[in-house]
């Protein structure tokens, strides 16, 4: 199987970040391909780690507190940062967020949630979920596309985002 992918919204193309983050993933769909391999989420990205970072990413190295990615959502008295949320990469530059998924992407909604805190951050304009392709028989690319699509085609949303970029691995 190949890398897939579907840019929303589907009226306008890619940006130049956004067919990068692609290239990235069809360089390596050998060792991360969901139909041939069971990686977890932090697998597949430190797979992906070294590319992402060489097209500009900030990249999670890890679970400690100082190897994750925060993106500052609320500020209180003098500036502090209350609240912020956690990715698996960002590009500052381009204000690009990106989250890699596996098992738990689509059964657990966790493609909503991230839809929600790229659009819950003031600083994040693009966003990229990559998904499996393949998990436990479900086509959990299809069915994140499917969501985001009717989110973007619906007259009742306006999302603050600019682009939202899905993989399927």
């Amino acid at each position: 199987m190949s890398i897939r992918w579907q840019h929303f919204p589907r009226s306008m193309p890619p940006s130049q970040l956004s067919r990068d983050l692609i290239k990235v993933f069809e360089a390596r769909l050998d060792a991360i391909s969901s139909t041939e391999h069971k990686h977890g989420s932090d697998q597949v990205l430190a797979i992906l780690a070294d590319n992402l970072r060489a097209i500009g990413f900030q990249i999670e190295s890890g679970k400690k507190m100082d190897d994750q990615i925060a993106i500052p959502v609320l500020f209180g008295e003098n500036g502090k940062i209350e609240k912020s949320f956690r990715t698996d990469g960002y590009h500052v530059e381009q204000r690009y967020m990106l989250e890699v998924e596996a098992g738990r992407g689509v059964t657990n909604y966790q493609f909503l949630k991230d839809l929600f805190q790229a659009c819950a951050c003031d600083n994040v304009d693009s966003l990229g979920i990559a998904l499996r392709n393949d998990y436990r028989g479900s086509d959990d690319f299809s069915r994140a596309c499917a969501f985001i699509d009717t989110v973007f085609s619906s007259r009742r949303f306006q999302l603050p985002l600019r682009e939202v970029l899905i993989i399927g691995y």
